[in-house]
């Protein structure tokens, strides 16, 4: 049946109206992948034909080439990582620790990092350095000397691990040591010295507080001694002070005998 000049203008209509509608479609398409957005704490890198360009967008709105550029977002806000170490002391004890780090990556060196590293470099750069800046670090003082400067060990670790870092493009902003652990042998030959060490201190207390006793009784029986000297010298100068010692013991009752070379019976007044 052939169809009349209408139905052909008709059919005419839709289809341009199909082509439109795609038409609007495939720009749209192109128009929103040629802008996009990056997010607070992130920075765009610029792939072109998968290479990287030196272009680094900032946060907010950027343009692209569609079908030929290619933005990567990179996170640049501070992050953290924590990584177990293993390494010999200087009198060669082996000390086992977990080092925590807070990092980020430089803004401006996103684009150097992705194309050196990519997205791992937590496993290929940052916990590789982390061992190599404790063993440099561990090697430099006894197993002693770690329990006791742990703070100054912690800083240089630090210093040694940022200067590794940052040949990467990845800034530290801090590290602490959460565990750091000695050998069994060890433990047990402090946990004995320290157990000495109070022994030891408890001996010279004990010393002492003998010492102190002992000054005590010789300064008591010092001042008995001169108490008896100045009374035995008050009674050769003063015979007086015999009576007076007589009375002071007298129980009031008369004494049987009187006198002393010739005695005579006293008078019992009962």
């Amino acid at each position: 049946m052939a169809l009349n000049y209408e139905t052909m203008e008709q059919i005419k209509k839709i289809k341009k109206n199909i082509v439109g509608i795609a038409t609007i479609v495939v720009v749209a398409v192109i128009m929103l992948g040629a802008v996009g957005t990056i997010g607070a704490g992130e920075r765009g890198i610029l792939l072109q034909f998968g290479a990287v360009q030196g272009k680094v967008f900032e946060e907010g709105l950027y343009f692209k080439i569609p079908f030929v550029q290619e933005v990567v977002k990179m996170d640049v806000k501070i992050q953290k990582d924590e990584v177990p170490a293993s390494a010999s002391s200087k009198d060669l004890q082996i000390i086992t620790s977990k080092v925590a780090i807070n990092y980020h990556l430089e803004p401006d060196k996103v684009n150097s990092i992705w194309q050196e590293v990519g997205r791992e470099y937590n496993t290929r750069i940052i916990a590789p350095s982390i061992q190599e800046a404790v063993k440099a670090v561990t090697a430099r003082f006894t197993a002693e000397e770690l329990i006791i400067k742990r703070e100054e060990v912690k800083d240089q670790i630090k210093t040694n691990l940022a200067e590794r870092l940052i040949k990467n493009n990845i800034i530290v902003d801090e590290i602490n040591i959460t565990a750091f652990d000695f050998s069994q042998a060890f433990n047990e030959a402090i946990e004995a010295k320290v157990t000495a060490e109070q022994l030891k201190l408890k001996a010279e207390r004990d010393l002492d507080r003998i010492k102190i006793e002992a000054d005590q009784k010789i300064a008591e029986a010092q001042g008995k001694a001169k108490a008896i000297q100045i009374e035995a010298e008050a009674l050769r100068s003063n015979p007086q002070v015999v009576e007076l010692r007589w009375i002071e013991k007298w129980d009031g009752k008369t004494p049987t005998y009187w006198g002393q070379a010739s005695p005579f019976v006293g008078i019992d007044k009962k």
